[in-house]
């Protein structure tokens, strides 16, 4: 509850036409001092009544493509004993609002408004809560209320159709170091090792626990295992901001169909950011997830490759680098990738050696169909 702008100038000239009445004399003064101070208390009694009102809220679907309509519902429901006239609320979606008008409701009696949620720009859009407003009729004060819980919108970046890749290096051999984490579900046995938090108990090993002391369990390795690896720069010197938004969308597209064909997943960016997945729609979704959120905050002068990662061991399975048209390749050349795609350069080929250049997004997918039907 709080006066308006309006309602702080009545208030001020009443104060003032009360000193003047004073000092002058004059009733009239004092008397208009006195309606417009009792028109202002009187708003703010008015205000101080708030309905009593609750809201579901639902966000269909809560996952969508760059651009694809998304749908908010909101539920009001009226829980007083006594009717409730009609209010206005401001409904948060994101940094922005959305105003709408709610109907006088009878008790338990409840209704439904549905309305578009802006999804031009990628990224975790958080929906809500309801700010209820309620104003007198001269707007001289103004009541709010936050009711309602909130819900979240994922904008994922656009897909476009793109060919699995098909060929690469096998994960790992039986001998040696292994080049990442084991896998869930892989089938044969490669060592036994201390137990760590998130192991599978089942794959406790009694006997090599009870001469140890400690916790062991078993580890197991799939050489054969398909892998699609892919690093995204995001380093702002590389590319601006609308090519990296294509470049983005190229790197969503990969993981999807890689995801969607059964291959093991892996997201490394130039900010550090190193996440790893199984196979299936659950897989893309946590890739997806997290490009939707990716930004250029790679610091100034930092490599593509992260310095944790410069002295491993190359991915296994296929190997993708995603960077500008001029970009310094640095100690990812090492990895020997299996294709390099370099977005923004106007003179858009498909060289050899695995080098793709497009203009955008769309370019780059067709070239990566081209080179995956020939392979």
């Amino acid at each position: 509850m709080r006066l308006t702008r309006r309602g702080v100038i009545v208030l001020t000239f009443a104060a003032g036409f009360y000193a003047l009445g004073e000092l002058a004399g004059y009733t009239f003064f004092r008397a208009f001092a006195g309606i417009s101070a009792g028109a202002v208390l009187i708003a703010l009694a008015t205000t101080r009544f708030r309905p009593k009102v609750e809201i579901g809220r639902t966000v269909q679907p809560d996952r969508v493509e760059r651009g694809k309509p998304a749908l908010a519902s909101l539920v009001v429901r009226n829980t007083a004993s006594r009717r409730h006239g009609g209010f206005a609320a401001v409904d948060g979606v994101g940094s922005e609002t959305h105003r709408l008008r709610v109907r006088p409701l009878a008790p338990g009696a409840e209704a439904t408004y549905h309305y578009e949620l802006p999804t031009t720009v990628r990224g975790k859009l958080r929906v809500g809560p309801l700010v209820v407003h309620r104003p007198d009729l001269f707007d001289l004060a103004r009541g709010e209320q936050t009711v309602g819980g909130t819900a979240w919108l994922w904008v994922h970046p656009r897909r476009h159709a793109v060919r699995a890749a098909q060929a690469g290096h096998p994960r790992h051999h039986h001998e040696g170091p292994i080049t990442d984490p084991p896998l869930r579900g892989s089938a044969d046995l490669r060592a036994v090792r201390e137990y760590v938090l998130g192991d599978e108990v089942r794959h406790l090993h009694w006997k090599a626990t009870a001469r140890t002391g400690r916790l062991m369990v078993r580890e197991y390795a799939d050489p054969a295992q398909p892998r699609f690896t892919a690093v995204l720069d995001t380093r702002r010197a590389s590319m601006n901001a609308a090519v990296f938004e294509e470049a983005v969308e190229v790197a969503a597209s990969l993981f999807y169909a890689s995801a969607s064909s059964g291959q093991h997943c892996r997201l490394i960016t130039a900010t550090g950011a190193d996440t790893l997945t199984d196979s299936g729609v659950r897989a893309a979704r946590t890739l997806l997830d997290e490009l939707a959120l990716v930004t250029q905050d790679a610091a100034d002068g930092a490599p593509l490759l992260p310095s944790a990662l410069a002295a491993a061991s190359r991915p296994g399975g296929v190997l993708v680098v995603i960077t500008g048209p001029d970009a310094d390749l640095g100690h990812t050349a090492r990895w020997q990738p299996d294709t390099v795609i370099r977005l923004g350069d106007l003179r858009p080929s498909a060289g050899s050696g695995g080098l793709i250049i497009a203009v955008d997004a769309a370019g780059a997918a067709a070239q990566w169909n081209s080179l995956a039907g020939k392979a």
